[in-house]
């Protein structure tokens, strides 16, 4: 994950550091088992027949401290109940997903000290069958992102670079071609994503609050932006608004969304506003932002807090408009369902998905119902 749960080695930083900070919020993880909640996930595995009553979900998990690494669960669109199938083997750490354009190959980080992508074949969905890993030459990954120019790119959160990697006809991963190191302290990579425009890459940075743009050059990330965060800011994700004009940074250290306007070759902030309760006290961590297809409305995931954050979209800006209870511990990553008529949150420390019904006119969601149960499980998608 990003923030709290990329544990360290015990006493191997100073108390002080931002990766020593980050360990008393990932407390239970094992050595650098990392997490990385993000936006949406894209949908990946079965082309569902209209109608069908069952599809098919993926669960990824932290196998580094009792988790199956990669499950495959099968969804009851009429209960919202998620139940697991069946775990494959080699994928271990699993914590964030993307696909392929034709949605035949998924691809997941291997959040693990030696950093490695894994891809699946999932031509049939409830069968994956892996195609192979590839080292990220990085520390940690967790988060990936397909660019339409045929390359895979991975975000290390526990040393602070982004890879990119080409991808094969059947879409194996190849080596690395380039491997940047965030220029700052202590960088921590959270999240590398495509631009609107499917040519310019952003990457998120936690470590270095910053937001860096780049061209992929001939597999060759070369910065054209560097947008600062105040000092403690600490970004972990960004969602982009349907139209491409906008996006929603997520802060996990400061507890709070910016939005930041897109002119399609950089990034210019503006409002910033808190994720939490007013009143709320303790340690809270924000992890995963995403929003509404019609852009209506943005939900964030507060560890800590254990809620998510209703806002609505409004032109000038963002208005939160609610909070309810996740149901479990330490909301990580959280997904639409299908018919996006609820929010599945995956609670990595209680080991639990749970499924909160959601009004599409206001936006708000209704209590929490156990979906599924999954060890040490931090991230899901749905088949489409």
């Amino acid at each position: 994950m990003s923030g709290p749960d990329h544990a360290q080695q015990p006493n191997s930083l100073p108390a002080n550091s931002l990766p020593a900070r980050a360990l008393r919020r990932r407390g239970f993880l094992g050595l650098l088992a990392g997490v990385s909640a993000l936006p949406l996930l894209p949908a990946a595995g079965a082309r569902a027949t209209p109608g069908a009553a069952t599809t098919t979900a993926y669960v990824g998990s932290m196998s580094s401290t009792g988790g199956r690494g990669f499950e495959v669960a099968a969804f009851d669109a009429a209960t919202g109940k998620l139940t697991a199938t069946t775990a494959v083997d080699g994928v271990p750490d699993a914590s964030f997903f993307a696909t392929s354009a034709d949605g035949r190959v998924l691809y997941t980080t291997n959040e693990l000290e030696q950093g490695s992508v894994t891809a699946l074949d999932i031509t049939d969905p409830a069968a994956p069958a892996v195609l192979g890993s590839t080292p990220t030459g990085g520390a940690g990954p967790t988060h990936l992102a397909v660019h339409p120019a045929g390359h895979l790119l991975a975000a290390n959160y526990t040393d602070g670079t982004v890879s990119v990697h080409p991808l094969d006809a059947d879409g194996r991963i190849g080596d690395a071609t380039d491997l940047v190191r965030h220029d700052a302290a202590e960088p921590h990579a959270h999240q590398v994503l495509v631009a609107p425009d499917d040519e310019l890459v952003v990457a998120v940075d936690l470590g270095a609050d910053a937001v860096f743009v780049y061209a992929l050059e001939g597999g060759k990330l070369a910065q054209r932006q560097r947008l600062d965060l105040p000092t403690g800011t600490g970004p972990r994700h960004l969602a982009w608004h349907p139209d491409g004009n906008r996006a929603y940074l997520l802060a996990e250290l400061a507890s709070t969304i910016t939005v930041l306007d897109w002119d399609g070759a950089a990034f210019t902030a503006g409002q910033v506003i808190g994720t939490r309760d007013e009143g709320a006290a303790g340690e809270n961590f924000p992890a995963e932002i995403a929003i509404t297809g019609d852009g209506a409305h943005v939900y964030a995931s507060n560890r800590g807090d254990d809620a998510i954050a209703v806002f609505a979209v409004r032109e000038d800006g963002l208005e939160r408009v609610g909070s309810t209870p996740t149901g479990g511990q330490w909301p990580r990553h959280f997904a639409f369902a299908p018919d996006g008529a609820a929010l599945h949150v995956v609670n990595q420390h209680s080991g639990t998905i749970t499924r909160l019904p959601r009004d599409p006119g206001t936006g708000l969601l209704s209590p929490a119902e156990e979906s599924g149960a999954f060890a040490s499980a931090v991230v899901l998608a749905f088949a489409p």
